[in-house]
């Protein structure tokens, strides 16, 4: 899958898989190849370089602009300045940055089945990178080319491109695919972004290496006949190598498929993974034992691996070991949910939006989850009669305590579940490792109005940023003047999930003055399941009309408004909606929490 100098192949032609020049090739022509494909290499590392520089000068004049306006509104009760939009980011915004392919469906999955799960469909500025990354990557495999040269000598230089090309996919690849990736706080992308491009940039690998094991075989082919050219690749151990390899890359990118991986989810990771290893150790094989140059990408894949495989541990051990270790509480609750309390060995400055993986090996030995903090507390850890004589005691007497709701489906979710309630009062002790804190979203500071909107379980990502919202108002520190919190669930029993949480954040102070709470229901057994305790807290059967609710909200609106959602994709696409077609009343920005999978 690499370019080389030109050699004679085992059957006695030249360019064999992964070698240099063609049939009848000079060895001059050869090294101007190999010229040209570290040319193209390069070029290809200034494409993802340029458009990582586009992407920190928006991340820094965002985060300039949030600033700004925050600063500029703490003592500014109407903030009208910027609840105003030009004409032209609102077109930009409604027409590019949140708008769909087509329609409005976005994040709502597309399902042959309650089990079959096909997929969802990227944004157009998704779509925009991933066509112009991925018509660059076929450009570079064809260009500079000369095609009426002999169909060996030409099959030759594209085996060695595409198989060059492919190699250096592989290091981008395996960055975007690392929890601990550095590009997701510099550039001010999510998880979820990142989990796409890295989904079709192992699709562009996998092309790359098919791409090039088949110019060999043709090729060889066109000589030996199918059975010569196979028996060529098994009975060289270079091209051995690298057949496996490539067999890896098809194979993942069969199971990877969304069909398979939400049917059968912790079967894929595990499978994942072993054909990722595969992969590197059938490609590693194959570059070292021709002592190839683009091994040098190689090198850096596997220092990424380690690299992030390194971090986790290091995440692992430092919260959770010492200090008497972790300790964590699992209560049933009523709508097929689970509460999961987990006291930290060691404190954790937490932030809203934050999330973190779970690894409880009572329920699931080998599978780590990721899920959204719900909730935060700090303590003091009153276990001696010791007094804190500086810092580092006090910080030591300090317990961090971390809530998450995890809604029962299959797999872990359902087996943790279960477990809960068959124990005494649906409460169970057990271990649990607790790996992060890795960023979320941004916060939500700078909005002089924010409306956020949860379905369900994506009640967790609100409740922190209410929380502080609420918090930064009454001290002052937020430009936020208005939070108004939209939650749709299906029965009242959901409200249990967060009913201590919304307890504390209603008794908290200035709260009426800043804090509205709308509650949808949307399968009520009974109207007399709907009462609201208050002006500021109000239930309502049925579902919201976003479009009313935002339209309320911008008739008054103060500041720039914010608009945050997490929930099913059907929510959250109807949420995007509603938000696109309000962009010329004023200036409105909005932010999806999803987590792909």
């Amino acid at each position: 899958m690499a370019s080389r100098r030109a050699a004679p192949s085992a059957n006695g032609t030249a360019g064999a898989q992964g070698g240099g020049g063609g049939h009848g090739t000079a060895g001059a022509e050869s090294v101007d190849a190999d010229l040209v494909n570290q040319q193209l290499s390069d070029y290809l590392f200034v494409v993802l370089g340029a458009i990582s520089v586009a992407l920190v000068i928006w991340r820094v004049t965002t985060v300039m602009n949030r600033y700004i306006r925050t600063v500029s509104s703490l003592n500014n009760d109407t903030q009208r300045y910027f609840a105003l939009q030009t004409h032209g980011v609102s077109w930009f915004k409604r027409n590019i940055q949140y708008a769909p392919i087509f329609g409005k469906r976005h994040n709502r999955e597309f399902q042959l089945s309650p089990a079959v799960n096909v997929g969802t469909l990227p944004t157009r500025l998704q779509l925009v990178f991933l066509m112009a990354y991925f018509a660059t990557n076929v450009a570079f495999c064809v260009i500079s080319i000369d095609y009426s040269q002999p169909f060996r000598a030409g099959a030759a230089i594209v085996r060695n491109r595409t198989g060059v090309l492919s190699v250096v996919n592989m290091v981008p690849l395996f960055l975007m695919a690392g929890r601990n990736n550095p590009l997701i706080k510099l550039l001010g992308m999510s998880f979820d972004t990142f989990n796409l491009l890295h989904r079709w940039l192992g699709r562009i690998v996998a092309l790359e290496a098919v791409a090039h094991t088949l110019a060999f075989l043709i090729s060889n082919a066109s000589v030996s006949g199918w059975d010569g050219a196979f028996k060529t690749v098994f009975r060289v151990p270079y091209m051995m190598w690298g057949f496996a390899a490539t067999l890896a890359f098809v194979l993942i990118g069969i199971q990877a498929a969304s069909i398979f991986r939400h049917a059968f989810y912790e079967t894929f990771k595990i499978m994942h993974i072993l054909l990722a290893i595969v992969s590197v150790v059938g490609l590693w094989y194959h570059l070292k034992l021709k002592d190839l140059p683009q091994i040098k990408y190689l090198y850096a894949v596997v220092v990424l691996w380690a690299l992030d495989r390194a971090a986790r541990f290091i995440r692992i051990a430092y919260h959770n070991f010492g200090a008497g270790g972790t300790k964590t509480l699992v209560e049933a609750l009523p709508g097929g949910a689970c509460r999961v309390t987990v006291t930290m060995a060691r404190p954790w400055a937490f932030k809203p939006g934050q999330h973190a993986y779970l690894y409880m090996p009572s329920v699931s030995l080998w599978q780590s989850h990721p899920f959204t903090v719900a909730w935060s507390d700090e303590a003091e850890r009153l276990d001696g009669d010791k007094l804190p004589m500086d810092r580092h005691d006090v910080l030591g007497m300090r317990k961090t305590t971390f809530s998450f709701i995890i809604r029962s489906r299959t797999g872990f979710t359902g087996n943790l579940y279960n477990k809960a309630s068959a124990c005494v009062d649906s409460r169970m002790l057990t271990t649990c490792f607790v790996e992060g804190p890795y960023t979320g979203g941004h916060q939500m500071h700078s909005y002089g109005t924010v409306m956020l909107f949860a379905g369900g379980v994506g009640i967790t990502q609100a409740v922190p940023h209410v929380r502080d919202l609420v918090a930064a108002y009454s001290n002052g520190t937020a430009a936020a003047r208005k939070v108004v919190l939209v939650w749709v669930i299906q029965t009242p029993e959901h409200l249990e999930w967060i009913r201590p949480w919304m307890t504390e954040i209603l008794a908290m102070d200035k709260r009426r003055e800043v804090l509205r709470i709308m509650l949808f229901v949307s399968r009520p057994r009974s109207t007399k399941e709907i009462h609201s305790p208050s002006a500021t807290v109000q239930m309502f059967p049925g579902r919201p009309n976003i479009d009313t609710l935002l339209g309320i909200e911008m008739e008054n609106q103060v500041g720039t408004l914010g608009v945050s959602v997490c929930g099913p994709g059907a929510l959250s696409d109807e949420v995007r909606r509603a938000v696109r077609n309000k962009q010329y009343n004023g200036n409105i920005e909005f932010v999806e929490e999803a987590f792909s999978w």
